[in-house]
């Protein structure tokens, strides 16, 4: 495939064959062999750049126009010629080298984050920046975009933080990243696509004990949340992610998990002015006052 001088996001489109028990079929996005070192780069969830149906993606760079990429589609050996995955591609800049414009912080560059920070986000202009759980990861108000995020508690949960936390990005209108567990980066570095939400929730033994809150700022001003966990956070004008906030404390005893906050990441929250979708909660309608028992009166013979 032959690129002009860009940034371009390489997808399959929703709808796109599930890959079977094999892994097929499937899509596998890298540099041409012959091309000139340092004028492409590729960005994928996986780092292999094997592309899942219907929830891959990979973010290509063009340095230098016109260039090449390799795209290799893999498929079952019975499989037709018309059932190969169908990409598309999104032209995202014109040029690869132009960055939104943004102040700094207060204090200059933020320096790298310490190793007890929990909580990780690279940012705009800035570069990766740390917190604890519980504090604002990122500066409300600093209309600096988020770009990518890793969630890790260190103490608290009842199992490796892996197999209790996980968490996606919201990468654009309907479009939200594969699921990430905890301590795994979610997002991009260095690419200039900014996140426009996010969804964490808890999984396992530690959505039976443990509760989750989300809160998010984003670069118009709004505020969302807090949410609780499983609810997809993003600003109604669908601006970029700024800062959040992320609240992990033990349920109430006899408190059950809210019921399907697990299985449904597509949900979204409206806990706030400026939430996108879902619903305040039912209010049971007043009991209807009894009617009047009529009385029987007994007709008397003429």
């Amino acid at each position: 495939m032959t690129l002009d001088a860009g940034l371009f996001c390489i997808f399959q489109p929703p709808g796109a064959p599930v890959a079977g028990s094999a892994g097929l079929p499937g899509v596998r996005i890298s540099a041409a062999p012959a091309g000139r070192e340092g004028v492409v780069s590729i960005s994928t969830f996986r780092n292999d750049g094997w592309l899942g149906g219907g929830d891959g993606a990979a973010l290509v760079r063009v340095a230098q126009g016109p260039a090449q990429i390799l795209v290799t589609i893999y498929q079952a050996p019975d499989a037709h010629a018309e059932q190969a995955p169908r990409l598309q591609v999104l032209r995202l800049s014109g040029d690869p080298t132009v960055r939104p414009a943004a102040p700094r912080p207060p204090g200059g560059r933020v320096s790298a984050p310490e190793a007890s920070a929990e909580l990780v986000a690279h940012v705009q202009s800035t570069g990766d920046v740390g917190a604890r759980m519980g504090e604002w990861l990122g500066v409300r108000g600093s209309k600096l975009c988020i770009e990518g995020f890793s969630i890790a508690p260190g103490a608290g949960l009842p199992a490796s933080v892996e197999e209790c936390l996980e968490y996606q990005a919201v990468l654009g209108r309907d479009w939200l990243s594969p699921w990430v567990a905890g301590g795994g980066f979610c997002g991009s570095r260095g690419m200039a696509l900014p996140l426009l939400g996010l969804n964490v929730r808890l999984k396992g033994k530690a959505a039976r004990t443990h509760e989750c809150q989300v809160t998010a700022s984003f670069v118009d001003g709004s505020l969302v949340g807090p949410s609780p966990g499983g609810m997809v956070v993003q600003a109604e004008s669908r601006a970029p992610l700024e800062a959040f906030q992320v609240r992990i404390a033990p349920r109430a005893a006899g408190a059950a998990p809210p019921a399907g906050a697990a299985q449904t990441p597509g949900l979204r929250s409206a806990s706030s002015p400026g939430a996108v979708g879902g619903s305040a909660p039912a209010t049971p309608p007043p009991e209807a006052a009894p009617t009047p028992a009529r009385r029987k009166t007994a007709r008397r013979p003429r």
